[in-house]
């Protein structure tokens, strides 16, 4: 009998950690600042120094200033400005064509793969 109440007590705190870590992670992602595409603008070496976040500059991003024709992150300008989502992650063809070549030039072709994996779970996981 005490045996059993142990597992019944020790699968009921299993089950408890489960939901406290879903929970964490919610709460974690609403705090977070995510931009259009999923990258997260806090961890980015460019915010608050040159960038104030795609949501805030909409999508006037110093990057983009730079090398796009029209001045506008083209994921922005797709997702925001032509189909009124509030991210990528509305989008139900994410990932798209334009989002998986989107990529940062500094990265390696492995890095840009983890991180269209991270950005749509993210993405995901906040609409």
């Amino acid at each position: 009998m005490i045996c059993t109440e142990y597992i019944f007590s020790y699968k009921s705190l299993l089950i408890f950690k489960d939901r406290i870590i879903i929970f964490v992670k919610k709460i974690t992602l609403l705090t977070m600042m995510l931009s259009a595409c999923g990258l997260i603008c806090d961890e980015c070496e460019f915010y608050e120094k040159e960038c104030n976040g795609c949501l805030a500059v909409k999508g006037q991003t110093f990057w983009a200033k730079e090398m796009m024709p029209n001045k506008i992150c083209p994921l922005f300008n797709c997702s925001v400005n032509e189909k009124g989502f509030k991210s990528c992650g509305d989008c139900e063809e994410l990932p798209c064509k334009m989002f998986r070549e989107m990529k940062d030039p500094n990265s390696s072709e492995e890095e840009h793969q983890l991180s269209l994996v991270q950005r749509v779970g993210r993405l995901k996981a906040s609409s």
